[in-house]
């Protein structure tokens, strides 16, 4: 007899999330519950043997299960954070490293454009090569009204959300060979905005664009460049975004499974777009949303 899969409504956490409230950057081990990253499930089959990645924001959340499934796929795994993310970033290292694989971390901020780029080099210098980039780092923040939207907080967003992601994309370019694959996280809210967050769907919009231009010019070389457009997904940006209570408890559950998806759910995705499977894919934007339409 086959094995039936996991019922997708019930596969992950399916209650209401309790109220809470962090400031960002969100840290893991306050979350409650603790999001899935794939730690215990995550099972590899040498998809990205020898491959070299480097990921922005790969401390927790999307990039943490990214970085997990790669290694244990057989890649080497260097991750950019924010200083005040170290203990974050040093339990991901840990698990790269419990898979047999090479783990740097890279502090700092990509909004600062020499970090960006020193990043990009010691990634190579750290782990011998570049071949694949993903470009993960985000911030965003509720917006109650937008006559209430702050300039520093807008700043904020597009300077992580976009600035950083060129100032990373445009160092590793350069160095990328025929093979290579470049990954945005992108949003749902790239195509259904939410007024509450207005600024991140701007930025996250402008990500889809990248994705596609930079597509068109990658492909000439051999190198891929595509996105992932996460629906509402359990990470800690969500708990350090604002939202009040309610809000929090009901994240998700607008979806047509009915519950918010955990990064684990996500994983799959981004090693598909960095591997060989998807030679043929470029220029596309994976939508992983619970049922929600791009």
């Amino acid at each position: 007899m086959p094995v039936s899969a996991a019922d997708p409504r019930h596969a992950h956490h399916d209650d209401p999330f309790p109220g809470q409230t962090q400031h960002q950057p969100g840290q893991t081990e306050q979350m409650r519950p603790a999001p899935d990253h794939g730690e215990s499930s995550y099972q590899g089959h040498g998809r990205l043997a020898g491959r070299r990645t480097l990921i922005t924001g790969g401390d927790s959340g999307i990039g943490r299960a990214v970085a997990i499934a790669f290694a244990r796929e057989g890649a080497d795994v260097a991750i950019a954070h924010l200083p005040e993310e170290q203990h974050d970033a040093d339990t991901t290292l840990e698990l790269v490293r419990d898979a047999g694989r090479t783990g740097l971390s890279l502090a700092g901020d990509l909004r600062n454009e020499d970090f960006a780029i020193e990043a990009v080099r010691e990634t190579r210098d750290g782990l011998g090569g570049l071949d694949v980039l993903v470009l993960n780092a985000g911030y965003q923040h509720d917006i109650d009204g937008f006559e209430n939207l702050r300039t520093d907080e807008m700043k904020r967003v597009f300077q992580t959300n976009l600035e950083g992601l060129l100032f990373s994309a445009r160092a590793a370019f350069p160095i990328l060979e025929a093979g290579a694959s470049i990954i945005v996280t992108a949003s749902i809210q790239s195509f259904e905005p939410s007024s509450g967050l207005i600024d991140y769907a701007m930025s996250k919009a402008g990500q889809v664009a990248f994705v596609r231009a930079l597509a068109a010019e990658a492909g000439p070389r051999g190198i891929r460049v595509n996105g992932v457009a996460p629906g509402p997904i359990w990470t800690p940006l969500i708990p350090g975004t604002g939202w009040d209570e309610q809000k929090v408890r009901s994240f998700g559950t607008d979806t047509p499974l009915g519950r918010a998806g955990q990064p684990a759910e996500l994983a799959g995705a981004y090693v598909y777009l960095a591997s060989g499977e998807s030679s043929y894919t470029s220029g596309a934007i994976l939508p992983v949303t619970g049922g929600k339409a791009l």
